[in-house]
């Protein structure tokens, strides 16, 4: 695996440039120690060929603490008791910002789908009906795969050459971000934008994906530009919520986005607030979980209410989420106690399944990362896609004589006749011929008996292989669906089966009842998302009989997936190299002690440092480093300095944009102190240190850092042991620990990566490689 020489990441464009000196510091420190295992790499490639055991260092942390400086504590003393109130109200009219908005995307994506799909099935089902009689299907199934492929070339142009990360669902970018990892470009407004009409594109054009892994990410790009009060990509700047510019209050902003995408995908507010819970923040208090909860219910009654419009009832409030399981009543609902054993069964079977499909999409994503990296190839891989699944689709539903008859009540959108008699219409092409939410629905709800097992046998099948190698293609598309509709059909399956074993059909009365006993398998077999998915399964179906049932399956297919792989998002975040650092450090760490884990030497300033020192280290391209301890010096002897802060580079670069010198500030008597306000304006893109010019007389100025570092880092002593290192990494969201001795001297530093390079392998603890890719 290590020979896979090109990496594609989350922010292609820029990341090749970046290739490692020899012998070069890599983290906070020289990595002289860690180097000396890399010595294969001598005669280094521009980019280190991509293998599981390395992680990229061109992810950085962000910053979820916050600095307690003076300038802080002066705009702290200057607000009044209403400023809080204000504030704390402005948070709460941000949330209901972001529900209304991820709302309203949420209700155009639907609209755009609904519309776009019902017109190309309609052209389709008519072109088919005119040549069943005269002959000639070739041509309706040209149609059809060009039509599919014409709609997914636009939405993967899109996403392959304007913007890659708008690429798959966006979940494992989302999770990241709130794990405290900035990810580059993940929550622009071109990201949006690609993002909304990719999903278009691609569940118009048929794929075998869905829409509601995408809201996700959607829903988090509105709360980062919603709660900042701009955008810089159009370089407007409203001047409202400027209080809210930094890491902290963006993050949690963040999850709160998401929890609205949630809920406005599935109609479930509460699934919505335990996914963030569950998938992200690591830092949580009561206040955002009722925040949280607000967002999520405005975005799913907004979606709901425009919906109601647009369905000419106003007011009619039943399509709470962009997929509508249906309700489960009367009879279907029950279910007996001797079912729960075959219920677990197709736990573990949704399990197996789901990490079949993880193993085949990891070993499909590591070709792709070797072999089709250019944006042009990306985008005719997409269309061969959307060309063989109209073929298969096409080829399945010719094939199948499964003929039902058309009752009064029936609910198909577009029945296919086909070769079947007058009044009948074709079952297969009920799976096939539909967008994929309308085929979930038809699974759990059509009569028993309008599914013939085969064609649901061959359905499951030639879906699964069509769903696989669809994640990950260059189009926004979510995996919820498919997996839904995979386990609705092998669990609808199951159910026709066990009425056919037993004589007395009447006690296994409905299959809908197993297909979504088996969607709920499926979907956990290949996710693994244990509390939120039981929470939006049961909210989605909108009855809580099926509570326990679906709790016992998920934890079912987790407990049986994850003994042979892990869940799809996490293969691919690992597959990304990114830092991820999960709850608990691994569990046989605790001789590791903080000086071993630590980066050292460290760069240091003083709190009283020459300006040329400062932007020599800063420009040192080789130490990119983003925290410098600050250090005062103790009886002019050589002893080492002693710790009384940290800054952080873009503070640094702030100071030096506004030039705080001490001579200066001697000088001109009248020069406006710096304010908080000055470092928030320059968040988030803080200009490049090669931005600023500092003359050759400015460079011998001083700058006083005592009023703009944070005086009260955390900080560890030498021998803390690793869990107990992570454990106040974790929960506080750091993204520097400077470790001291016991004369707190700085001796170490350490970030995020140091932490996230141990991890529990096969062989008991692993370290990983750390690497440029």
């Amino acid at each position: 695996m290590a020979n896979i020489t090109k990496k594609v990441s989350w922010s292609s464009r820029a990341d090749e440039s970046g290739a490692v000196g020899e012998g070069t510091p890599l983290l906070n420190g020289s990595e002289q120690r860690r180097l000396s295992r890399q010595d294969s790499l001598a005669g280094r490639p521009k980019e280190i060929p991509h293998n599981e055991k390395l992680l990229s260092l061109k992810y950085e942390s962000l910053d979820y603490d916050n600095i307690e400086n003076q300038l802080f504590l002066e705009e702290e003393r200057r607000m009044s008791h209403m400023g809080f109130r204000c504030l704390e109200i402005s948070r709460w009219v941000v949330c209901g910002l972001i529900g209304f908005l991820t709302g309203l995307i949420a209700c155009f994506i639907d609209i755009v789908v609904e519309e776009l799909a019902g017109f190309k099935y309609q052209v389709v089902k008519e072109n088919i009906e005119k040549f069943t009689e005269v002959g000639g299907l070739s041509i309706s199934l040209l149609l059809w795969a060009v039509l599919n492929s014409a709609i997914v070339m636009v939405g993967a142009i899109i996403v392959a050459f304007f913007e890659p990360i708008a690429a798959g669902s966006g979940i494992p970018q989302i999770k990241c971000y709130l794990n405290g990892i900035k990810i580059p470009r993940v929550v622009r407004l071109k990201t949006l934008l690609v993002k909304v009409f990719g999903v278009i594109c691609s569940v118009v054009g048929g794929l075998a994906v869905g829409k509601e892994g995408p809201m996700i990410h959607s829903g988090a790009v509105v709360a980062a530009g919603v709660s900042q009060g701009r955008s810089t990509s159009l370089k407007r700047d409203f001047k409202i919520f400027e209080y809210f510019r930094r890491d902290t209050e963006k993050r949690d902003f963040v999850s709160a986005g998401a929890a609205a995408g949630v809920s406005a995908a599935f109609g479930a507010p509460v699934g919505g607030v335990l996914f963030s819970l569950e998938e992200g923040a690591s830092f949580w208090n009561q206040m955002l979980t009722w925040r949280i909860f607000f967002a999520s219910m405005i975005s799913t009654f907004t979606l709901n209410f425009f919906l109601s419009v647009y369905h000419q009832k106003p007011g009619d409030l039943s399509n709470p989420g962009l997929i509508n399981f249906g309700r489960f009543q009367g009879d279907s609902v029950a279910y007996n106690l001797y079912e729960i054993p075959l219920f677990i069964a197709m736990g573990a079977i949704g399990g197996l399944l789901g990490a079949l499909f993880n193993v085949l999409n990891y070993w499909l994503t590591i070709f792709r990362i070797r072999y089709v990296h250019r944006p042009c190839l990306q985008m005719m891989e997409a269309m061969l896609v959307a060309a063989v699944t109209a073929t298969v689709s096409f080829t399945m539903i010719y094939f199948s004589n499964d003929c039902q008859p058309l009752g009064p009540e029936h609910t198909e959108e577009y029945p296919l006749q086909l070769f079947c008699a007058d009044g009948e219409y074709n079952s297969m092409a009920t799976a096939f011929f539909n967008t994929p939410e309308r085929s979930v629905r038809s699974l759990f709800h059509n009569q028993p008996g309008t599914y013939n097992p085969l064609t649901l046998g061959l359905f499951t099948l030639t879906y699964f292989f069509l769903a696989c190698w669809t994640y990950g293609l260059a189009v926004s598309a979510g995996v919820f669906i498919p997996s839904l509709l995979i386990g609705a059909a092998w669990g609808r399956l199951c159910g026709i089966l066990l009425a056919s074993i037993t004589s007395t059909s009447s006690i296994w009365a409905d299959p809908g009842k197993y297909a979504l006993i088996g969607a709920a398998a499926q979907l956990g077999g290949i996710v693994r998302m244990t509390l939120s998915l039981t929470v939006i399964m049961v909210e989605a179906t909108g009855n809580v009989t099926y509570g326990l049932p679906i709790m016992l399956v998920l934890m079912t297919a987790k407990i049986v997936g994850d003994y042979f792989v892990e869940g799809l998002y996490d293969i691919h975040i690992k597959l990304q190299s990114v830092p991820f650092l999960h709850w608990e450090a691994p569990a046989t760490s605790h001789w590791l002690t903080a000086r071993e884990v630590m980066s050292s030497p460290v760069t240091c300033l003083n709190r009283i440092e020459k300006v040329g020192k400062i932007v020599d280290t800063l420009s040192n391209t080789s130490t990119n480093h983003n925290g410098f301890p600050v250090v005062v010096q103790v009886s002019g002897n050589d002893e080492p300095a002693k710790l009384c802060g940290l800054i952080l580079r873009s503070q640094l670069i702030v100071l030096l944009k506004h030039k705080v010198f001490v001579e200066l500030a001697r000088s001109r008597l009248t020069q406006r102190k710096l304010q908080l306000k000055d470092f928030r304006d320059a968040y988030p893109r803080f200009p490049p240190i090669q931005s600023i010019h500092v003359s050759q007389d400015e460079r011998e100025c001083m700058m006083d850092l005592t009023e703009f570092m944070n005086p009260t880092p955390y900080t560890v002593p030498q021998d803390t042991s690793l869990p107990r290192v992570f454990k106040l990494f974790r929960a506080l969201g750091l993204r520097h620990l400077v470790v001291v001795d016991d004369e707190n001297r700085v001796i170490g530093l350490v970030t995020r990566k140091d932490l996230a390079r141990y991890h529990l392998g096969k062989h008991g603890l692993e370290e990983l490689q750390l690497a440029q890719t």
